[in-house]
């Protein structure tokens, strides 16, 4: 599989000698109980076989709502179609926003009407959504289902659902959680239920990883590193703001994330006075909302801050870049992170970044382009931040440009997907365990919660039984494939022709003034 990992190509529908892709053959695939259910297959572009595969992304957190995992399920998508996969996203309704919507390059959205119950995750419905589920795999003729997050209760009854109806299944988790506390140890117990039935596992980082095949005990060989990624042409140095904010002679410190106990608002409000207090050409600019936003209002009220610290409020992603580059240094204080895409996309943007040493923070970035503090503590990160001040002031670290183009070549997204499809290849290749493995599979859970899982699969099994009986899947009608490729073609098409009428257009008004101005009488 490695000579499939090459440097980017825009997407067509032809091989690398011109050939056309020939059509996609469907090929049946069993389930346990008898039914058969239709996969995606294609003949490969480079000579040998490559399989196109229909996904379905299951996760609670995704548009309008707006993180790093929705940013994750969503440029992996796009990257997905772009590589000529088909792709869905299941998730829960978002106030209006329900039912089945088209998204950029027809990314299929099913907003499915559920009850949220905290922060943006859904009321576990157990066996309700089951019926629902069985249609939507159907109707797309899906053939892998892959799940986001592990706080997200949606993905524990969808890759349940799914392994029961012979689905392969592939998990990533995004998150850190301890062993200690209660939301863990609990949490914990019912991800290591989840994931005895599913074929692979993938971590964001190393610490993911470890962190993961702890928690739900599985074995390392199925458990795949693959990191997040940055879109650099979004996010990239604006020179001319730089500069101008340059000529003030001030250093702006950015923070850009939620405003919780998590990502350590409680350091950040102790270490803007101290760094205030050092350096009189210091400010810094917060962007973000949460419960702890009162806090920073509190400390800026406390020290008469309100010249030095600016605070924005929710900031949309579209405007993230444009944030970013009002400042020279990105400060992250998170308590707990698997990966952070925020550091990734400030310093793409050509910020220096200071931030906590944790959880998978340190594989991020070169020393070059970062500054850890030693320990989580206000002093560790006041000192952290001194240094990337000097650091900033006489200007030992990379360009803007330098580090835009070493993350670019570093984190990309078209990679991120291939990396994926080599884990979907290697799962779809191995014939899925049994039944009856699987159901044994779930002792090694624990002596009670072991067998609880046992019930509730083969409650699953047993519902799964009649509901095929009730509307058998030849009666489920199957959905028409949106052209993606064809689409994303004709629309890059469109977008370089009209690039270059407006060049044209520009350099024919340069050549009539001029003619004008050549014919003009000399005073």
């Amino acid at each position: 599989m490695e000579k499939y990992i090459s440097s980017p190509s825009p997407p067509t529908e032809s091989n690398s000698d011109g050939s056309p892709i020939p059509p996609l053959k469907l090929m049946s695939q069993r389930n346990h109980d008898g039914t058969t259910r239709r996969g995606i297959r294609e003949v490969g572009r480079r000579g040998g076989k490559q399989s196109r595969y229909a996904l379905c992304m299951v996760c609670d957190f995704f548009y309008p709502k707006l993180g790093g995992v929705e940013m994750h399920i969503w440029s992996l998508s796009q990257s997905l179609l772009q590589l000529g996969h088909k792709v869905v996203v299941v998730t829960h309704a978002y106030k209006d926003r329900s039912g089945v919507r088209y998204m950029t390059n027809g990314l299929k959205v099913y907003y499915l009407p559920m009850w949220i119950m905290h922060d943006g995750c859904s009321m576990p419905s157990f066996y309700t959504m089951f019926p629902l589920l069985r249609q939507i795999l159907i109707r797309e003729n899906i053939d892998i289902v892959h799940g986001h997050q592990a706080s997200s209760a949606m993905i524990h009854q969808c890759l349940m659902h799914a392994n029961v109806m012979g689905y392969r299944t592939v998990y990533t988790d995004h998150s850190l959680f301890a062993f200690n506390d209660l939301a863990g140890i609990h949490l914990n117990k019912v991800l290591k239920m989840t994931l005895t039935g599913v074929d692979a596992a993938i971590g964001v980082s190393h610490t993911c990883r470890e962190n993961l095949v702890l928690r739900a005990s599985l074995e390392p060989s199925v458990v795949s590193v693959i990191p997040n990624a940055v879109d650099c042409t979004k996010f990239r140095p604006d020179m001319p703001r730089r500069n101008a904010v340059a000529k003030r002679g001030k250093i702006n410190i950015v923070v850009l994330c939620r405003l919780n106990y998590r990502k350590g608002i409680d350091l950040i409000a102790e270490v803007i006075p101290v760094i205030c207090e050092r350096h009189e050409n210091v400010n810094f600019i917060v962007g973000g909302d949460g419960p702890k936003k009162l806090l920073l209002e509190e400390m800026i009220e406390r020290y008469d801050l309100h010249d030095r610290v600016e605070l924005l409020g929710s900031v949309p992603h579209r405007n993230v870049p444009s944030v970013l580059n009002r400042g020279h240094i990105f400060l992250n204080c998170s308590l707990t992170e698997s990966f952070c895409i925020a550091i990734l996309e400030a310093a793409a943007c050509g910020l220096y970044v200071v931030s906590t040493s944790v959880g998978g923070i340190p594989e991020v970035l070169p020393e070059t382009m970062i500054t850890l503090s030693k320990s989580v503590s206000s002093n560790s990160v006041s000192l952290a931040l001194e240094d990337g001040l000097s650091k900033v002031n006489s200007a030992k670290f990379s360009s803007a440009l330098e580090n835009n183009a070493l993350i670019k070549n570093m984190y990309r997204w078209r990679s991120v997907a291939k990396r994926t499809v080599k884990v979907y290849d290697s799962i779809m290749n191995k014939p899925k365990p049994k039944m009856r493995i699987r159901l044994s599979n779930y002792l090694q859970i624990g002596k009670i919660f072991g067998i609880v899982g046992i019930m509730m699969v083969a409650v699953d099994v047993i519902l799964l039984h009649i509901i095929s009986w009730l509307q058998p899947e030849k009666d489920i009608e199957h959905a028409r494939s949106f052209p993606a490729l064809r689409y994303m073609k004709k629309n890059r098409a469109y977008y370089l022709a009209d690039k270059r009428r407006k060049e044209n257009r520009l350099l024919m008004q340069k050549q009539r003034q001029k003619r004008s101005f050549s014919s003009s009488p000399v005073s």
